[in-house]
């Protein structure tokens, strides 16, 4: 296990090594390897751990009745996802979890997470207060792509998404964690339209675009 890496994580933010070490015993961690393509969690059934990304990508996914996708967040290295469903009981869940890369992933019993210890360990409760503070930001997280998405144009949904990218990565030339498709299902639109409005947006001299890398330009919409 590498305790360096886990330390330098926002759920074990302020823990040493050694006391990530100590915790991990009590915390029911068990690590797994999915290969790209396969299913983590399937939607539907009640989950009691969470899982944190050691290496590789997963993302999470909601199918409605008819087949189509919709992609609500892609997870990467040291970030977790199913907090809030394993926190839960009995909870099933609304959203599938799958791996878009060979991942490595690292699940931590909920229950044992929030149940601290008899001594009350300090660590114990920098965790859970960490955990909190993720779980604030996967909130806010879910608000931007409510906001990326109430546009009615598929171009007033790219320059929503694509302006914030810009912004929270400080540079007008970035890339973004979605192929084409998955951009399509994030943004609740269809992929060949989307591929057609980046093309009139090129055109149009907004942007400058080669797969997921985008150059963003000055030009007006």
């Amino acid at each position: 296990m590498n305790y360096k890496f886990l330390s330098k994580t926002l759920l074990f933010r302020g823990n040493t090594e050694e006391e990530i070490k100590a915790m991990l015993s009590c915390l029911g961690a068990e690590q797994k390897h999915y290969i790209k393509g396969s299913t983590v969690y399937h939607a539907g059934e009640p989950v009691d751990a969470i899982g944190l990304v050691l290496s590789g990508r997963v993302q999470i996914e909601n199918d409605d009745h008819w087949g189509n996708k919709s992609l609500l967040d892609s997870v990467g290295e040291g970030m977790i996802f199913a907090e809030t469903y394993a926190c839960i009981p009995g909870e099933p869940m609304q959203v599938s979890v799958t791996a878009s890369e060979n991942s490595e992933i690292l699940f931590l019993n909920a229950a044992r997470v929030l149940q601290t210890c008899p001594g009350a360990c300090e660590y114990h409760g920098r965790l859970i207060r960490n955990l909190l503070t993720i779980s604030a930001q996967k909130n806010l997280i879910l608000s931007r792509r409510i906001f990326h998405t109430s546009p009615k144009s598929i171009r007033g949904r790219l320059l929503s998404y694509l302006s914030f990218q810009a912004s929270s990565q400080g540079s007008s030339e970035f890339t973004i964690p979605f192929n084409r498709q998955q951009l399509a299902d994030y943004l609740s639109v269809d992929r060949s339209a989307l591929s057609n409005e980046l093309g009139k947006m090129q055109k149009d001299g907004l942007l400058k675009v080669n797969k997921n890398h985008f150059i963003i330009r000055d030009n007006q919409p």
